[in-house]
């Protein structure tokens, strides 16, 4: 029987990102604490959400970075600190927002290296698999089981490290950035989003926006997927309180319902359109999403666990900072 075990994790304005040692002691405390209550087997599948490699981009940074009120702010304080590693990075950025692309080029082989040195040590210290999350990378690879970049267009990438300690060959690109993401993210091809073979079996994931879209299912259960899971980011204090006003970015599917939009909640929406109303219709009987939650500067978050098996939806109740849930399936 596999374990799934899912973290909704609490991270506080950017300092826990500070360092890189930081970084790992953050994460170790959920894995402790999982072993103790005896929750990690061979088979266990952990799950960080989206975007929790992304804010190592501040890594190294003045204290200011920090303690900044928004995180617009803080990125002013990394480029003048910063000078002429950014303008090259700036020089460098192909998208629309070249102060966002210029400043993850800038830090990409830093955030790259730490998401190898921490996951590897992690997933080999407590033989488990671990989704780490996601982060926006340039031109992201994998090479000798290695997280490299490159120097082409940033992707929103899911990398995946197996008990050995060494990446999965299958990175997992976004497919559907929203459109807040559009002006320095591209967009992965859907038909290439892969199902990884785990000790707990075949794993599909799904970055985020990716579950709204009913053709990402179709590819999951094309490659023999028997769980998808959602690392999601959801932006903002409450916003699921919030009244839905379609999807962001993309045109609606043909199976969403016009009456909902300006009608619904997100949080209704997100149950129906995203993976408690779509994984049902695919075949695959399990799902689990997990949320980014804390005070990222002037951010915000929301959400927190979903759980589908088969028929049946669990979500469990929003708290306000971490969650772990584990998941026998």
């Amino acid at each position: 029987m596999e374990l799934i075990l899912e973290i909704d994790l609490g991270v506080s304005g950017g300092s826990d990102y500070a360092a890189p040692e930081r970084f790992q002691g953050k994460l170790e405390i959920y894995l402790q604490e999982a072993q103790q209550l005896g929750w990690l087997n061979s088979k266990t599948v952990v799950i960080f959400p989206e975007y929790l490699g992304t804010w190592l981009v501040v890594a190294g940074e003045k204290q200011e970075v920090y303690t900044s009120a928004s995180v617009g702010q803080a990125m002013k304080i990394m480029a003048l600190s910063n000078p002429y590693a950014f303008f090259r990075s700036f020089q460098e950025a192909s998208g629309q927002d070249r102060l966002k692309d210029g400043m993850f080029r800038m830090k990409g082989e830093l955030m790259a290296q730490t998401y190898n040195t921490v996951f590897s040590e992690l997933a080999s210290k407590y033989q488990v698999t671990i989704v780490a999350g996601s982060m926006v990378l340039p031109s992201p690879q994998v090479q000798e089981g290695k997280l490299l970049i490159g120097t082409g267009p940033l992707y929103n990438v899911a990398p995946v490290y197996m008990p050995d300690g060494q990446v999965s060959s299958n990175l997992v690109f976004k497919t559907f950035p929203t459109e807040d993401e559009q002006g320095f993210i591209n967009a992965g091809q859907v038909s290439d989003l892969p199902v990884i073979d785990t000790p707990a079996g075949k794993i599909g994931i799904l970055i985020c926006a990716d579950a709204w879209f009913p053709e990402a299912y179709e590819v999951m259960s094309n490659k023999g997927a028997s769980a998808v899971v959602v690392p999601s980011y959801i932006t903002g204090d409450r916003a699921l309180e919030r009244i839905w006003q379609g999807y962001s970015g993309f045109d609606n599917p043909a199976d969403v319902m016009e009456s909902d939009i300006g009608i619904i909640t997100k949080k209704e929406a997100w149950m129906k359109y995203t993976l408690p109303g779509r994984l049902p219709l695919s075949g695959i009987k399990y799902g689990v999403q997990a949320c980014l939650r804390g005070q990222l500067w002037d951010l915000g978050s929301d959400g927190s666990t979903i759980v589908v098996e088969e028929d049946k939806t669990t979500a469990v109740s929003n708290v306000d900072g971490a969650a772990m849930v584990n998941v026998w399936l």
